[in-house]
């Protein structure tokens, strides 16, 4: 299936969620965000309306949001590095404040490959718990050319991984079964570092000699509900949030989500026998 059928796809789908963030998109990065290290390494433009993180030998760079949250739609628009990009990882993620070393976590990372390789997107979910859920597919376009959208809907029926507005992954709540589930308020946070040791090829090294490597970042509204590092219940779960009126995929969307299930999807870990048996709860 190529970039056409699922240009198509995405004009099918009815989903109101860009109709309300487009008026929050044209926001300073500094109104919600705040560079959390590698300063010196961090770049704005047009009057705040685009972030530009690098990475060379000496540092990469990060920032993250002022305020942390207990539910929403959270998206931006991304350019990765181009070039000989193997080892970079760029990464978009919403992450809790670590208790005992577990915590919470969402998150996008974007595998960099040598020229001619096609870039790997790694999707990932912590629940109280150090993760190891990985998927990774292979998108349909090349994002070192353009910028694209990469958004998560979390609510307290499902997170929901979508690029360019077509799902990609979802994760039910299943509370109810004893599954854990995205519960603490959470910090929107991006980073640009060097993953060289597992993020290509098994542990391909960075070619810095191609370095700094850039990743560009716009849309820097966020549409959340404001949580302090403490959940307070049932607050962020109100409908008068309209990110929680989405219990589930429409038609349209679940047709979409399978289709890229079925033709870009590159490892599950839900299917991965080598590596847990029996396949994981949440995945049954």
């Amino acid at each position: 299936m190529d970039s056409f059928v699922l240009c198509m796809m995405w004009r099918l789908l009815v989903i109101p969620l860009m109709v309300v963030l487009v008026s929050s998109q044209s926001v300073s990065y500094d109104k919600n965000y705040k560079i959390t290290w590698g300063g010196n390494h961090a770049q704005y433009f047009n009057q705040g309306q685009e972030l530009r993180l690098s990475i060379d030998p000496s540092s990469g760079a990060g920032f993250a949001s002022n305020s942390y949250y207990g539910s929403g739609y959270f998206r931006m628009r991304i350019m990765v590095p181009n070039r000989d990009s193997s080892g970079v990882v760029t990464a978009y993620y919403l992450s809790s404040v670590k208790s005992n070393g577990y915590h919470d976590e969402m998150d996008f990372e974007f595998l960099g490959n040598e020229p001619g390789k096609p870039y790997i997107l790694q999707t990932n979910i912590f629940t109280g718990d150090s993760g190891n859920r990985e998927q990774r597919i292979r998108l349909w376009f090349d994002p070192t050319a353009n910028f694209h959208y990469y958004g998560i809907l979390w609510n307290p029926y499902q997170i929901v991984f979508m690029v360019d507005e077509v799902p990609i992954r979802v994760f039910k709540n299943k509370m109810n079964i004893g599954i854990n589930y995205v519960t603490q308020p959470l910090q929107v946070q991006a980073t640009l570092w060097d993953g060289h040791q597992w993020a290509t090829q098994g542990g391909r090294p960075v070619n810095w000699g191609e370095s700094p490597f850039v990743a560009r970042f716009q849309g820097f509204g966020i549409a959340g509900c404001p949580s302090g590092e403490a959940a307070i219940p049932g607050v962020c779960s109100s409908h008068r949030y309209w990110w929680n009126k989405y219990k589930e995929l429409s038609l349209a969307q679940q047709r979409a989500y399978e289709n890229v299930r079925s033709n870009f999807l590159l490892y599950d870990y839900c299917n991965d026998r080598g590596r847990t048996p029996k396949p994981p709860p949440e995945c049954v």
